[in-house]
């Protein structure tokens, strides 16, 4: 089954070329030319990467993946910028995206850099300790059901993505003790993530609003300052 991919980029010429190039390689293509069309999409439905220029109209790449990952949405983020100074680059990473080309770029870097965040976003094989777990965890008044990835607490039930179900996993492995913010992402992304622990934080955010009775004062997934979380099931 091919990747798909959305792409967002106002440049009409540069949008054509890039769809080109990757349905050419046996990606399935979703194209829009500004930042609101991408977040419309990207509310109604998932994808494999999403690839964002960084100055569009409307909303901008950073725009977007700011709240994408507000949201909760861990597709990998590829920013396309024009601007190559550093501190545009260190913005994006802080926002949560994965990596960046910057313009004028080759086939081949792109094409490189796409397979590698793909592969990168893959399922990581569940760890022997992991399939120990029952397939509903308990945490305070809510039941995590592992196999249909959603959250149930009374007749109420939200879904949880890909990410957060792994980061409750490795949680719930280690409930009571202290989890680094390292191990949660090498277990959760994988060691060849190249983001910032701020995305990790995010999902953490986004773990207590569906969680916790009061988000802003968490009982059950604590932050230990300077070093990672605990889950606390009492």
């Amino acid at each position: 089954m091919s990747a798909h991919i959305l792409l967002a980029e106002d440049d009409g010429d540069i949008r054509r070329g890039l769809v080109a190039t990757l349905e050419s390689e046996g990606y399935e293509v979703t194209a829009v030319a500004n930042g609101a069309q991408a977040m419309g999409l990207l509310k109604q439905e998932t994808f494999d990467l999403v690839m964002l220029d960084v100055m569009m109209p409307k909303l901008s790449g950073f725009d977007v993946c700011r709240e994408l990952r507000s949201a909760g949405i861990d597709s990998p983020v590829l920013f396309l910028t024009a601007k190559g100074e550093e501190v545009d680059k260190v913005v994006g990473l802080k926002l949560g995206a994965d990596d960046y080309v910057t313009k004028p770029f080759g086939v081949h870097e792109l094409l490189a850099r796409v397979e590698a965040l793909l592969r990168r976003s893959r399922p990581a094989e569940a760890e022997p300790e992991t399939m120990k777990l029952p397939d509903q965890l308990k945490i305070g008044n809510t039941t995590v059901d592992r196999r249909n990835y959603r959250l149930i607490a009374g007749e109420n039930g939200q879904p949880l993505t890909r990410r957060e179900m792994r980061v409750l996993e490795i949680l719930a492995l280690h409930s009571g003790e202290v989890v680094s913010r390292d191990d949660l992402l090498n277990g959760a992304w994988g060691v060849d993530y190249y983001g910032t622990t701020r995305t990790l934080d995010q999902h953490i955010a986004q773990l207590r609003k569906k969680i916790e009775p009061q988000p802003d004062k968490p009982v059950h997934i604590l932050t230990v300052h300077g070093v990672g979380y605990r889950l606390e099931n009492e």
